[in-house]
């Protein structure tokens, strides 16, 4: 009889210090995502919530909070307070988490990507993992990539298909020092603040313009707001990064760890598909509204490659000259 309760308590003290040991779950974990359902950025966090739910028969509860409402409204902030542990869990951008991950910056170098294959190059492959290294060394865990699209140009006040046309025009940006050089090395005059003051400042004419994916410009409505001219010129893409505060991801057991991933990584394969697949629906409703749209010749754009090679050569330093060179080589290679 002693013999078995010092075995009894010699299990328990092992269990109470194994690494693997489940803590106790909290009864919600928050999510955060700055464009709520009626966008494809939503929809990538609804369906990972889905399917989290379904797979852990309701074990684990997860609750959207959209709008980047967590952090007053300011998205660039969205990272840290995950690294924190202020915020559980985010489907969050790569623009936003760049100020805090410098390898993120690599996606919003101009004109890198010049194709859906070439982003799934880099994404997929091994500079993809080098990003992921950098975010998790960082204090969040990521577990897979969504898309928010190839980011658009539209304004107020005329076609833009040449550098020139940018001249002194105010463009909206994020809160990123690679946009503002990316747009002042066109000549334009770029403008930082957050997508919830955006729409305002379009309307009362603070700002000619703004740069967004066409899904963003169709449900947002924003040629209800002046924005009669709109430029196809896919000069950068946004992944989506399904993260997890590390703090957080160490309470979970190995087994809701990878329940938690595969979740990710289906909901993001499922949003991507299903957003690329709706791009020519949603063009087609943008052109019945009367916009203008432009679509760039060859030699339109390689003029503004041209115009923006300076941002490569102060940001890939940044970035990592190891890392630039993986990605561009994928995207060479790509199929």
């Amino acid at each position: 009889m002693f013999k078995r309760r010092t075995l009894m308590a010699a299990l328990a003290t092992c269990l109470l210090i194994s690494p693997f040991a489940q803590a106790e779950y909290k009864k919600e974990y928050t999510v955060s995502t700055v464009l709520p359902s009626a966008f494809p950025w939503g929809q990538a966090a609804d369906k990972w919530v889905e399917l989290v739910r379904e797979r852990s028969e309701g074990r684990i509860n997860m609750k959207i909070y959209s709008n980047s409402q967590l952090v007053s409204g300011d998205q660039t902030k969205e990272f840290s307070a995950m690294r924190s542990g202020l915020i559980d869990m985010a489907v969050g951008s790569t623009i936003n988490w760049s100020p805090q991950v410098p390898e993120l910056n690599l996606f919003s170098l101009p004109f890198l990507m010049p194709d859906h294959a070439a982003i799934d190059a880099i994404t997929e492959g091994e500079a993809g993992k080098a990003v992921f290294k950098g975010i998790e060394k960082r204090g969040v865990t990521p577990l897979a990539w969504g898309e928010n699209g190839f980011r658009q140009l539209s304004n107020s006040k005329k076609k833009i298909d040449k550098p020139a046309d940018l001249k002194g025009l105010k463009i909206r940006v994020v809160g990123s020092p690679l946009f503002q050089d990316t747009f002042t090395a066109l000549g334009a005059n770029p403008t930082q603040m957050s997508w919830a003051d955006a729409k305002p400042a379009l309307t009362t004419g603070a700002v000619d313009g703004q740069e967004n994916p066409i899904s963003v410009f169709d449900v947002a409505r924003i040629d209800q707001v002046g924005q009669a001219h709109l430029t196809r010129w896919g000069y950068m893409a946004d992944p989506l990064v399904f993260g997890v505060s590390t703090r957080v991801w160490r309470q979970f057991s190995p087994e809701d760890q990878k329940l938690l991933k595969q979740a990710a990584i289906d909901a993001g394969k499922w949003e991507k598909e299903k957003s690329r697949s709706e791009l020519k629906s949603t063009l087609a409703r943008i052109k019945e509204r009367g916009i203008t749209v432009t679509d760039l010749t060859p030699e339109q754009h390689a003029a503004f490659v041209k115009a923006t090679e300076s941002v490569y050569k102060k940001w890939t330093p940044r970035i990592g000259e190891a890392l630039v060179k993986q990605a561009q080589e994928a995207v060479a290679n790509r199929n």
